[in-house]
């Protein structure tokens, strides 16, 4: 004899009232897990009271601790324990005075569009 499941609770029996967006909570959980990016900028003195900037190396921070930075000629890969590591490694290590730039939280996602419009 054949179990009876009671109605409503087989698989692929959700209830239709419920509205369920996969395409939208896919977007929030990107967002929701996407990892943090800055960016690495070491400023120069090119005379008294002018000061230039550029950017040297990008990073993202990840959730769980590592960071991940490569410079911005494509370059000089890093794996290190954190943000202010980065800021020491283009920084301190070589003479220059470094500073570090967060992006602002993503705002956009969208499925099968290399654009993301906010």
């Amino acid at each position: 004899m054949a179990a009876e499941t009671p109605q409503g609770s087989g698989p692929g029996s959700l209830d239709r009232d419920f509205e369920f967006d996969l395409d939208e909570e896919i977007c929030a959980l990107v967002l929701d897990s996407a990892p943090r990016m800055f960016a690495i900028v070491q400023e120069t003195d090119l005379a008294e009271g002018v000061t230039d900037a550029e950017v040297v190396a990008w990073g993202i921070a990840h959730e769980d601790g590592p960071v991940d930075v490569i410079g911005a000629n494509g370059h000089n890969t890093l794996r290190l324990r954190s943000p202010e590591r980065a800021l020491w490694w283009y920084g301190e290590k070589c003479g220059e005075r470094a500073r570090l730039v967060w992006l602002g939280p993503a705002g956009a996602a969208a499925l099968d569009n290399p654009v993301a419009v906010r």
